[in-house]
C-alpha cells in the first residue's frame, strides 16, 4: 500500500462537511472525493491488481482471491480515513428504493481488543434477509437466504450522514436459488445483451470497437416544501402527494416561475446538495426552476447506464438528506399537487462504444450514416413491437396521474424523429433519394441512401420517446422510479431487434446481394412495419388518440392495465431469450408491480376516509356549529341572514356527503382488500377504490373554500407553494 499517497488524498480531501469542502476553490479540487474508483484505484493498488480490476470492469472477468483481497485492503485502509467505521452492500431491491446492511469493521482479537477488517470475500458477497423483500412468489416467506455480490462496474463510495460515514458497496441481489431479486441484475444482463447485438452490427463496418454499452442523461424533477408544511399533511407524509387541497388563486398560469430567478433559500440547498453529489462523482451539470411553483430540475452529464443508475439513485437519496437539512422536504411523487405540473424524470438514452463513438449519431462518411441508419431503424422497430411493454416499465399509481395530462406524454408509446429523418426514412421506403444541397447535411455517398442532418430535429415535449440529435428521450418516465427499469426494458428491447435485423441482413447477403444492398432492402422493410409507431404532432390532441387506435397502438392509461405488458408472450420471450429474465423473473415483476399499485391505493383510501372523518369534518362541524349559533343569535335580534343560512346549508349538505363518501370508500377498499387474486385486487383498487377519491376531495376542497382559513386543520396549497 502506497501510504504516503494514502495520507496526501485523505489530508486533501479532510474535514469533508456537509457542504463543499473548506478551502476548495472549484469543483476539480473535491470532485469524486468519497468515491473508490479507478484513478483512486490506480494510486493505491499495485500495478498487476489494477490492472486485473479493469479487466473485471471492462470485460466482465472475475477478480482471484488475492487480487480481491488487496482491493479490499486497500478499500477498508481509505475509507477508515475517511472516518468511515462500517461498511455495507448497497443494493436496489425490486422496493424500487435501495437498501443496506450495515457491519462494522471490527473482528475482535479474543484478547480483549478488536482489530480492523474487511477481506476478499466480505468485499465479493454478503447474505442479507431475503425474505421481507418483495420477490412476486420466487421466494417463500420461510425461505430467508439471499446474496449480496459486489458489481465492480459501479465505484464503491463513502455516504456522509449526520451520524457518521459508512463505506458503500453496490451490489447485485440475488435469491439462494440464483433468481434475481433486484433491478441491478437484470439491468447489467440487458447491457451484455445489447453489448453482444450492437457489435455484430458493427462487425460489418470492421470498427474497432470491443464493447458497446448504453448511456443515459436523467433529468430529475422534484417539488420543494417546507419541511413544518410537510408534517402538518399526513397524506403528503404517508402517501407523498396531497390527497386534498383547493387551488391556489395563482398556480403556474402566469408561467413566471419556469427558469425564474432561483430563491435564497433553494439556491442554498442547491449549492448543498449538489457539493453533497459530487463528492460523490455525480456529474450534476444543469439546475433550475420548473414550470410548476415550487419545482426545480436538475440533470447531470451523460454516463454508462449502470454507474448513471446508481447515481441517480444516490441523487434522490442525498437529495431527500439535504433538504431535511435546510427544513425542507424533497418530494419526488410524479403528482403531489392537482392542478399544476407533476415530476418526471426524462431518460436520455443512447449507445456509445469504448472507441468514444455515439452510435445514434450520425458520422462524416457514408459508412458512419450507414451504421447510424441501422441502429436507428432498429430501436424503431423495437419500440413499435414492444410499446405495451415499454409503457409497463413507467407504469404506476403516481404516474397515471402525470402521463396525458398535458404536462407529460399520453400513455401511446410513439417514437418522435422530426421532419428530416423523417421525410429521409420515408424517401428510403420509397427507394429514392431525398434532394438536399444544403451544407449542414451529411450524405450518405452510397445509392438510395439519402443525407441527415447532424442536428436534424426540433423538441417535441409531447413525444415519449423523442429522437434529440444523437440520444433518445425517454420522457414517460416517473420522477419517483428507479430508472433501472425502463432502462433494463429498452436494452432488452432494442437487443432484439438489433439482432433482427442483423439476421435479415445476413440473409439477404447468403442469397448474393452485396451489403449495402441488402441493409437497404431490410432497412425499407423494416421501416415499413414499423412506421406506425412515428409521430409527429401533437400527442395530447384526440386526434392523435383515435389516429393511434387506428394504427392499432395500445393505450393503456392505468397501471393494472399497463402491466400486462410484462405478461405478454412476446415479452417473457424476449427477455429470457436474451438471458435478462427467466420466464419466473418476468412473471415475478408483473405479479410484484400489481402488489405495489393495490398497496399504494389502498394507503392512500385509508388517508382519505381518515383525514375526512378526523380533519376536516370536525373541523367544519364545528364551524357549523358557530354558523348555526350566530344565525340563532340574528333570528332572536330580529335580523334576517339568508346569506348565512345558505352558508350553513352548504357547509352542512358537504359534512354530510363526505361522510357518505368516506363510508363508502371503506367498504369498496374491504372487499377489494380481500381479493385474492393481484390482477383482480389491483383493477378493483383501479376501478371501484379509486374512483371515490375525486368525490370525496370535491366536497372537502369546497369546505376549504367556505371555511376560514385559520380553522382549516391543515395547510393549503397557497401556503405550501408560495410561502417559502
Amino acid at each position: 500500500m502506497p501510504h504516503g499517497v494514502l495520507a496526501e488524498m485523505t489530508a486533501k480531501t479532510a474535514a469533508k462537511s456537509a457542504s463543499a469542502p473548506a478551502g476548495a476553490a472549484k469543483v476539480s479540487d473535491y470532485y469524486g472525493c468519497n468515491v473508490f474508483g479507478l484513478e483512486t484505484m490506480k494510486l493505491l493498488l499495485p500495478k498487476e491488481t489494477f490492472r486485473k480490476v479493469q479487466e473485471a470492469v471492462d470485460a466482465g472477468t472475475r477478480l482471484d482471491p488475492e487480487s480481491a483481497n488487496a482491493v479490499a485492503s486497500a478499500m477498508k485502509t481509505w475509507a477508515i480515513q475517511k472516518g468511515a467505521t462500517h461498511y455495507c452492500h448497497w443494493f436496489q431491491p425490486l422496493t424500487g428504493a435501495t437498501a443496506e446492511k450495515h457491519d462494522a469493521f471490527i473482528d475482535p482479537t479474543g484478547t480483549g481488543g478488536v482489530v480492523e477488517s474487511f477481506t476478499g470475500q466480505m468485499l465479493a458477497q454478503a447474505e442479507p434477509d431475503a425474505s421481507s423483500f418483495p420477490s412476486g412468489g420466487l421466494r417463500a416467506t420461510f425461505e430467508a437466504r439471499g446474496y449480496t455480490a459486489w458489481d465492480p462496474t459501479s465505484p464503491a463510495f463513502i455516504l456522509e450522514t449526520a451520524g457518521g460515514s459508512t463505506l458503500c458497496v453496490p451490489t447485485c441481489f440475488i435469491s439462494y436459488t440464483g433468481h434475481a431479486l433486484d433491478t441491478k441484475t437484470p439491468l447489467l444482463r440487458s447491457i451484455e445483451a445489447l453489448n453482444k447485438a450492437a457489435l455484430g452490427i458493427l462487425k460489418y463496418f470492421d470498427g474497432d470497437a470491443r464493447k458497446v454499452f448504453s448511456t443515459l442523461g436523467a433529468e430529475q424533477e422534484y417539488f420543494l416544501v417546507d419541511a413544518e408544511y410537510y408534517k402538518a399533511r399526513p397524506d403528503l407524509l404517508l402517501a407523498g402527494r396531497t390527497l386534498f387541497g383547493a387551488p391556489s388563486p395563482k398556480g403556474q398560469q402566469l408561467e413566471d416561475h419556469y427558469f425564474g430567478s432561483i430563491k435564497d433559500r433553494v439556491f442554498a440547498f442547491m449549492t448543498d446538495f449538489e457539493a453533497e453529489a459530487y463528492k460523490l462523482g455525480i456529474p450534476l451539470k444543469t439546475r433550475h426552476n420548473e414550470v410548476a411553483p415550487h419545482q426545480f430540475e436538475c440533470a447531470p452529464v451523460f454516463e454508462e447506464a449502470n454507474v448513471a443508475v446508481d447515481h441517480n439513485q444516490l441523487v434522490m437519496d442525498v437529495m431527500r438528506r439535504v433538504a431535511a437539512r435546510h427544513g425542507l422536504a424533497a418530494l419526488l411523487y410524479e403528482k403531489p399537487f392537482a392542478g399544476v405540473n407533476g415530476s418526471g424524470k426524462h431518460n436520455n438514452w443512447s449507445l456509445g462504444t469504448d472507441t468514444g463513438k455515439n452510435l445514434l449519431s450520425p458520422g462524416a462518411t457514408p459508412q458512419e450514416n450507414l451504421q447510424f441508419l441501422i441502429v436507428l431503424v432498429s430501436v424503431i422497430k423495437a419500440v413499435h413491437d414492444h410499446g405495451l411493454l415499454l409503457r409497463a416499465s413507467i407504469a404506476s399509481s403516481g404516474n397515471d396521474h402525470r402521463l396525458g395530462a398535458n404536462e407529460a406524454p399520453p400513455a401511446i408509446m410513439s417514437v418522435f424523429l422530426g421532419e428530416q429523418l423523417t421525410n429521409v426514412l420515408n424517401d428510403l421506403e420509397k427507394g429514392v433519394t431525398t434532394k438536399q444541397l444544403d451544407p449542414m447535411w451529411i450524405p450518405f455517398g452510397i445509392d438510395k441512401i439519402p443525407p441527415v442532418l447532424k442536428d436534424n430535429t426540433d423538441r417535441n415535449r409531447t413525444s415519449p420517446f423523442a429522437f434529440t440529435g444523437n440520444k433518445f428521450e425517454f420522457r414517460a418516465v416517473g420522477a419517483s422510479f428507479n430508472n433501472a427499469i425502463p432502462v433494463t426494458t429498452l436494452n432488452t428491447i432494442v437487443a432484439g431487434s438489433l439482432i433482427e435485423t442483423k439476421r435479415q441482413i445476413d440473409a439477404a447477403m447468403a442469397g448474393g446481394k452485396p451489403f449495402k444492398e441488402a441493409a437497404t432492402e431490410v432497412l425499407r422493410k423494416l421501416y415499413k412495419q414499423s412506421k406506425s409507431v412515428c409521430f409527429e404532432g401533437n400527442n395530447y390532441s384526440e386526434e392523435w388518440v383515435k389516429e393511434a387506435k387506428r394504427r392499432g397502438l395500445p393505450n393503456e392509461k392505468t397501471t393494472p392495465a399497463a402491466l400486462k405488458g410484462f405478461a405478454l408472450k412476446s415479452s417473457v420471450e424476449i427477455f429470457a431469450g436474451l438471458g435478462v429474465l427467466t420466464e419466473e423473473e418476468s412473471r415475478s415483476r408483473h405479479h410484484i408491480l400489481l402488489e405495489k399499485y393495490a398497496k399504494d391505493i389502498d394507503i392512500e383510501a385509508k388517508l382519505v376516509a381518515e383525514m375526512t372523518t378526523t380533519l376536516f369534518v370536525p373541523a367544519a362541524v364545528d364551524y357549523q356549529g358557530r354558523l348555526a349559533g350566530a344565525l340563532a343569535a340574528q333570528k332572536a335580534a330580529g335580523a334576517k341572514s339568508p346569506s348565512t343560512a345558505a352558508l350553513l346549508k352548504r357547509v352542512a349538505a358537504r359534512v354530510e356527503a363526505a361522510l357518505k363518501g368516506a363510508a363508502a370508500l371503506e367498504a369498496e377498499r374491504a372487499a377489494a382488500e380481500a381479493i385474492e387474486d393481484a390482477e383482480k385486487r389491483a383493477f378493483a383498487y383501479c376501478e371501484k377504490v379509486k374512483p371515490h377519491f375525486s368525490r370525496i376531495r370535491a366536497e372537502v376542497d369546497a369546505l376549504e373554500l367556505e371555511m376560514p382559513s385559520a380553522e382549516w386543520p391543515v395547510p393549503k396549497y397557497r401556503e405550501m407553494l408560495f410561502l417559502m
